[in-house]
């Protein structure tokens, strides 16, 4: 009788987590189901079947903006993991200024990313822009950063990178920490450089947290909007729509089931890339 009471006062404790999953993740997730298999508005709602769906899968921009979002997730994940890694190594060591440096790259991520954009579409300005101001000054003629469609959107993403990089910096930080010091000891004993401290103690141990780093970035590359929206909307042309700014641009039109239809597809998408990643870097992990 003392054990039952005990568990079912353990499990008291869980109602509260449980009541806020099932409020916030479970419920809309239901409800977008549904919704998406509806033409509705504020007022009024008539079920369609999968319409939407199909209506959304022949969108003429839907096939740019898959490749966009694929192109996007990818190259803002692979700078952020390699460059994280690199600060996270340089980061690591025993400098004087280090905290100062450390707050100074992990200031980004604490700026709202609308404010980031906006600043940033104003520096890339191709004639009023801080950035090629600055390339004019040293005899160099800077490119239109955002109106050129051939590097739009590599433009927006290295702006991402430039936000992003300081949350993987210190995901790497606290892998490359934890490392217990007996391993560079017996390095040093054996005569290693700081190449081989590098490559066969810090890469293959550091391994936990570069899986972090390459989940979530490459997530947040597939699920990127604001970013996007306050640089470019998606211009020039669809050069730099994604998956969720054309879901926006739906929304906008008043195709409010055709656009909750796009967010189903768009959780779909990211869980069918990103559990079997997960699951891929899991097995490549090296235990500590």
């Amino acid at each position: 009788m003392n054990s039952l009471t005990n568990r079912t006062y353990t499990y008291m404790f869980l109602i509260p987590a449980g009541i806020i999953y099932f409020v916030f993740f479970l419920l809309p997730t239901v409800m977008s189901l549904f919704f998406s298999m509806t033409w509705w508005s504020l007022t009024d709602w008539k079920f369609i079947g999968l319409e939407n769906f199909k209506t959304f899968l022949t969108e003429p921009s839907l096939n740019i903006g898959f490749k966009n979002t694929i192109i996007y997730a990818i190259v803002t994940c692979g700078l952020k993991v390699i460059l994280g890694l690199l600060l996270g190594v340089f980061l690591s060591s025993k400098l004087k200024t280090v905290s100062f440096i450390r707050s100074m790259v992990f200031f980004p991520t604490l700026l709202s990313t609308i404010a980031i954009g906006m600043a940033f579409a104003m520096m890339m300005h191709p004639t009023q822009g801080l950035i090629n101001l600055a390339l004019q000054a040293v005899g160099i003629v800077g490119p239109d950063w955002l109106g050129d469609s051939k590097i739009a959107l590599l433009s927006v993403a290295l702006v991402d990178v430039w936000k992003g990089v300081g949350m993987a910096t210190v995901i790497f930080i606290a892998g490359i920490m934890s490392i217990p010091e007996d391993y560079y000891e017996a390095l040093m004993i054996d005569g290693g450089n700081a190449w081989h401290k590098f490559w066969n103690i810090i890469l293959p141990l550091s391994r936990p947290a570069m899986n972090s780093v390459i989940i979530l970035a490459f997530i947040g590359g597939l699920r990127s909007f604001d970013l996007i929206w306050a640089m470019t909307k998606g211009g020039p042309g669809f050069s730099t729509d994604l998956i969720a700014s054309i879901i926006y641009k739906q929304y906008q039109a008043g195709f409010y089931g055709l656009s909750t239809a796009g967010n189903v597809i768009l959780f779909l998408l990211v869980s069918a890339l990103a559990f079997p990643l997960y699951a891929y870097l899991n097995k490549k992990e090296v235990d500590l």
